[in-house]
Parts: structure tokens; sequence; C-alpha cells
């Protein structure tokens, strides 16, 4: 099973374009599954009643969310065993995924983005580029993987507009405003400095990569996300501050602002115009609340 699991990944990230993110999730949930059935079990001798037994085993100690997000992994695995022809049924096929709701995605106000964005300050070791990567989240609503795979070569500063390559490998070109011109302008030489001292200490410098770590190699997600955290905790603002809630309040804050929703589907890169509708839902209660604080008619008591 070892063998067709590598195999699996290899086809994710190279013929489906997956990001290593996401294959690599597929392949913990496979060898999840492998571990679950005995290191003998091979493809061929997979029978539904072992699915069916793996998949209660998560209902155990899983919220619905992960058993789906699971699930999903092994449907794909399963089905590239399918078009490998190495088996020839689909032991998932009568298995249902857990019904999900769709929450609504949290978001900051645009006070809180302001006072997120202003967080970082001069006593900070990286504060120019933590704020580039906040001001470029912000102005584009770009995601945190897809920021920290952007390379220079991506960025187009007379025109400010980024190229993006977005899940499946699919390209987008989003444009960035002028204050996010202005952090990263004011990041560069902060860059130049990490890849100086790359090079002084013995290391070919980072030629492609445009956010560079402490080590002046390509900062990651993760890195991001704690950077994030403790902006936010600095900030003051009451809600745990994620990339993610950034590229939320872009798209929320264009709605507010009149945007359609076609525009900012393009601009999130969503494949499915019912992903971007979550945003709608954020945008009724906000008018709701405009109404009822503003209108003179809203508070009136019947009768």
């Amino acid at each position: 099973m070892t063998a067709y699991i590598e195999r699996f990944v290899a086809w994710l990230l190279v013929e489906k374009g997956y990001s290593r993110h996401t294959a690599e999730g597929y392949q913990r949930d496979v060898r999840e599954f492998h571990r679950f059935c005995g290191d003998s079990a091979q493809p061929e001798l997979i029978t539904v009643a072992m699915v069916r037994s793996f998949v209660g085993s998560l209902y155990a100690g899983n919220a619905a969310a992960s058993v789906a997000r699971k699930l999903s992994g092994l449907r794909t695995f399963f089905r590239y065993l399918q078009r490998e022809h190495v088996i020839e049924g689909d032991p998932l096929a009568g298995v249902a995924s857990p019904k999900l709701g769709h929450p609504i995605p949290s978001f900051l106000t645009v006070d809180e983005v302001f006072s997120l964005l202003e967080a970082p300050v001069a006593t900070d070791r990286y504060f120019r580029r933590d704020r580039a990567v906040m001001e470029m989240i912000y102005s584009t609503g770009m995601r945190v993987s897809e920021l920290v795979a952007g390379n220079m070569e991506d960025f187009d500063f007379t025109a400010e507009m980024v190229r993006v390559r977005g899940k499946g490998n699919k390209e987008r070109l989003i444009p960035f405003g002028s204050a996010a011109k202005e952090a990263l302008q004011q990041y560069l030489p902060e860059r130049e400095a990490l890849t100086i001292a790359r090079i002084g200490r013995g290391h070919a410098a980072e030629r492609q990569a445009l956010f560079l770590n402490g080590q002046g190699t390509r900062l990651t997600a993760r890195s991001v996300e704690r950077t994030f955290q403790m902006y936010g905790l600095r900030a003051g603002i009451g809600v745990t501050v994620t990339p993610h809630a950034l590229r939320h309040s872009f798209a929320t804050h264009l709605l507010e602002m009149g945007a359609d929703l076609r525009t900012v589907q393009e601009l999130l890169g969503h494949v499915s115009l019912s992903t971007t509708q979550k945003y709608t839902h954020i945008n009724i209660d906000h008018l709701s609340k405009v109404y009822d604080q503003a209108h003179p008619q809203a508070k009136r008591s019947d009768g």
C-alpha cells in the first residue's frame, strides 16, 4: 500500500496541481486508513465492511468537518486507484459524508483592520515585511498560501497588479492599491538585507520568493499565521486574527461598498459562485444592523 500512497501523492502534485499542503493532508488521511486496516492490507483486498468500520471509528473521536475532510481524501485515493486499474469498484461508493452547515466566515471591521495594519512598529524585527504581508492580503484578498508562494516576478509595481497561482494551479491577476504598493516598496530594502545576510552565511541567495523569513528563505504560511495572532492581540481585537479572516474582511468590505458578487468571486479565485455567496449573509446582517441603528422607525414599538 505504501508505494500506491506515494504514487498517489505524486499524482496530486504533478497532474492535478494540488498544493503540497493539501497533498500532504490527503496522504495523512490515507495512511491513517492504512494503519486501521493493518500494514498487510493491499488495495485490492479492501472491502466495504473495512471502510464502514473505519468511518465508524472516525465518528467516535472527530468533529463532522474532520470526518468529511478525511473521507474526501480517501475518496480521491480510491478514484485514483480505479483510474490506475488497481481496483474495479469504489469501496466508499455507498458511504455518505456527514452533512455540514455553512458557517458565516469571520471578518474584521474596517476600524479593526486599520488597527491591525498599524500594529507593527519599528521595534519589531521585521515590521516592514509584516506590514507589507498584511497590506497585500487585505488589498487583494489572496490566500496566505498564495501570498507566500508569490515570486518577485509576479508583482508589477507600475501597473499595481499581482499574478496569483490559486487552487489547481489556476492563475488570476489581482490589482493592489497604493497603500500595499508603498508597504512593499518599504519592505524591499529589508528583503535585500536578509538576502545579503544569507549570502554572508555561505548560502545561495533566494532569488525568487518575495517574502523571506529571518534565514533569508521563503516565508511559510504557518509563520504568517503566528504573526497575525501576535499583532491581533497587540491591536486589542477581541477575536483570534488569522490571514483567512483578513481575506474575508477584504470580500465583506468590497460587498458593503457596492462591489458585485461576480467581481468578488473572480478576485477571491472561487470556482463556484455559491462559495462567494456566503458573504451575502454577512452583508445582510450588516444592512440589518445599520437599518436598526439609523432608521427613525426601526425601533418603533407596535401598538
